[in-house]
Protein backbone atom coordinates (compact mmCIF):
# COMPACT_ATOMS: atom_id res chain seq x y z
CA UNK A 1 0.00 0.00 0.00
CA UNK A 2 2.93 2.34 0.60
CA UNK A 3 4.30 1.88 -2.94
CA UNK A 4 4.10 5.04 -5.08
CA UNK A 5 1.89 5.01 -8.16
CA UNK A 6 3.39 5.73 -11.54
CA UNK A 7 1.86 6.49 -14.90
CA UNK A 8 2.76 4.35 -17.87
CA UNK A 9 1.73 3.92 -21.46
CA UNK A 10 1.17 0.26 -22.22
CA UNK A 11 0.49 -1.18 -25.67
CA UNK A 12 -0.25 0.76 -28.81
CA UNK A 13 -3.29 2.64 -27.62
CA UNK A 14 -1.33 5.52 -26.06
CA UNK A 15 -3.70 5.66 -23.11
CA UNK A 16 -2.29 6.66 -19.77
CA UNK A 17 -3.02 4.04 -17.16
CA UNK A 18 -2.11 3.82 -13.51
CA UNK A 19 -0.09 0.89 -12.22
CA UNK A 20 1.83 -0.04 -9.10
CA UNK A 21 5.52 -0.61 -9.38
CA UNK A 22 6.01 -4.33 -9.82
CA UNK A 23 2.40 -5.39 -10.35
CA UNK A 24 0.13 -4.16 -13.13
CA UNK A 25 -3.35 -3.08 -12.07
CA UNK A 26 -4.63 -2.49 -15.59
CA UNK A 27 -3.49 -3.80 -18.91
CA UNK A 28 -4.02 -2.35 -22.32
CA UNK A 29 -3.71 -4.45 -25.42
CA UNK A 30 -3.69 -3.55 -29.06
CA UNK A 31 -7.22 -4.07 -30.33
CA UNK A 32 -8.05 -4.93 -33.92
CA UNK A 33 -10.77 -2.45 -34.80
CA UNK A 34 -11.66 -0.68 -38.00
CA UNK A 35 -14.27 1.65 -39.43
CA UNK A 36 -14.61 1.99 -43.20
CA UNK A 37 -17.00 4.33 -45.00
CA UNK A 38 -18.25 3.30 -48.44
CA UNK A 39 -20.79 4.95 -50.73
CA UNK A 40 -23.40 2.61 -52.17
CA UNK A 41 -26.07 4.05 -54.46
CA UNK A 42 -28.05 6.51 -52.30
CA UNK A 43 -26.69 5.19 -49.00
CA UNK A 44 -23.48 5.58 -47.05
CA UNK A 45 -22.35 2.30 -45.54
CA UNK A 46 -20.18 2.39 -42.43
CA UNK A 47 -18.54 -0.99 -41.93
CA UNK A 48 -17.34 -1.68 -38.40
CA UNK A 49 -15.09 -4.61 -37.45
CA UNK A 50 -13.97 -5.54 -33.94
CA UNK A 51 -15.31 -5.00 -30.45
CA UNK A 52 -17.28 -1.77 -30.07
CA UNK A 53 -16.66 -0.52 -26.54
CA UNK A 54 -15.52 2.57 -24.64
CA UNK A 55 -12.06 2.38 -26.23
CA UNK A 56 -13.19 2.00 -29.83
CA UNK A 57 -16.52 3.89 -29.92
CA UNK A 58 -14.83 7.30 -30.38
CA UNK A 59 -13.40 6.12 -33.72
CA UNK A 60 -16.91 5.24 -34.89
CA UNK A 61 -18.28 8.52 -33.60
CA UNK A 62 -15.56 10.44 -35.49
CA UNK A 63 -16.78 8.90 -38.75
CA UNK A 64 -20.52 9.15 -38.05
CA UNK A 65 -20.75 12.69 -36.64
CA UNK A 66 -20.11 14.64 -39.86
CA UNK A 67 -22.25 12.23 -41.89
CA UNK A 68 -25.18 12.42 -39.47
CA UNK A 69 -25.41 16.20 -39.80
CA UNK A 70 -25.91 16.21 -43.58
CA UNK A 71 -29.50 16.81 -44.67
CA UNK A 72 -31.29 13.72 -45.94
CA UNK A 73 -28.35 11.39 -45.32
CA UNK A 74 -29.17 7.68 -45.31
CA UNK A 75 -26.63 5.67 -43.32
CA UNK A 76 -26.29 1.93 -42.92
CA UNK A 77 -23.98 0.84 -40.11
CA UNK A 78 -22.78 -2.70 -40.75
CA UNK A 79 -22.02 -4.40 -37.42
CA UNK A 80 -21.87 -7.92 -38.87
CA UNK A 81 -18.17 -8.17 -37.90
CA UNK A 82 -18.73 -6.81 -34.38
CA UNK A 83 -18.70 -9.66 -31.83
CA UNK A 84 -19.40 -7.38 -28.84
CA UNK A 85 -21.05 -4.01 -28.30
CA UNK A 86 -21.01 -2.02 -25.06
CA UNK A 87 -23.28 0.80 -23.96
CA UNK A 88 -20.82 3.37 -25.31
CA UNK A 89 -21.21 1.91 -28.80
CA UNK A 90 -24.98 1.97 -28.44
CA UNK A 91 -24.74 5.59 -27.34
CA UNK A 92 -22.89 6.51 -30.53
CA UNK A 93 -25.66 4.92 -32.61
CA UNK A 94 -28.43 6.64 -30.63
CA UNK A 95 -26.70 10.03 -30.99
CA UNK A 96 -26.29 9.41 -34.72
CA UNK A 97 -29.97 8.51 -35.02
CA UNK A 98 -30.95 11.70 -33.19
CA UNK A 99 -28.81 13.87 -35.47
CA UNK A 100 -30.11 12.13 -38.59
CA UNK A 101 -33.73 12.60 -37.56
CA UNK A 102 -33.08 16.31 -37.01
CA UNK A 103 -31.93 16.68 -40.64
CA UNK A 104 -34.40 14.27 -42.27
CA UNK A 105 -31.98 11.37 -42.58
CA UNK A 106 -32.22 7.70 -41.69
CA UNK A 107 -30.20 5.03 -39.93
CA UNK A 108 -30.28 1.29 -40.52
CA UNK A 109 -28.05 -1.24 -38.77
CA UNK A 110 -26.89 -4.69 -39.88
CA UNK A 111 -26.55 -7.03 -36.90
CA UNK A 112 -25.49 -10.65 -37.29
CA UNK A 113 -23.93 -11.99 -34.07
CA UNK A 114 -26.70 -13.18 -31.70
CA UNK A 115 -24.87 -11.64 -28.73
CA UNK A 116 -25.00 -8.17 -30.34
CA UNK A 117 -28.59 -8.61 -31.51
CA UNK A 118 -29.57 -9.52 -27.95
CA UNK A 119 -28.19 -6.19 -26.68
CA UNK A 120 -30.37 -4.29 -29.16
CA UNK A 121 -33.40 -6.35 -28.10
CA UNK A 122 -32.80 -6.01 -24.35
CA UNK A 123 -32.38 -2.24 -24.62
CA UNK A 124 -35.42 -1.80 -26.86
CA UNK A 125 -33.34 -0.24 -29.62
CA UNK A 126 -34.64 -2.85 -32.04
CA UNK A 127 -37.95 -0.96 -31.92
CA UNK A 128 -36.26 2.37 -32.69
CA UNK A 129 -33.54 1.47 -35.20
CA UNK A 130 -34.35 -0.76 -38.20
CA UNK A 131 -32.18 -3.88 -37.91
CA UNK A 132 -31.22 -6.16 -40.78
CA UNK A 133 -29.64 -9.62 -40.94
CA UNK A 134 -27.53 -8.83 -44.04
CA UNK A 135 -26.12 -5.77 -45.76
CA UNK A 136 -28.01 -6.70 -48.94
CA UNK A 137 -31.26 -6.57 -46.95
CA UNK A 138 -30.42 -3.08 -45.66
CA UNK A 139 -29.63 -1.66 -49.10
CA UNK A 140 -32.27 -0.73 -51.68
CA UNK A 141 -32.56 -3.04 -54.69
CA UNK A 142 -30.24 -2.06 -57.54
Amino acid sequence: MGQPLEEAVIGGSHRTIVRRRGDVLCQSERVDFSVDVVSHADRTVVVVAGELDAHTAPALQTELDPLSRRAGMAIVVDLSAVPFIASTGLGVLVTTLKHLREVGGSLDVVVVPPRVLKVFTLTGLDAVIPLHATLAEALPPA
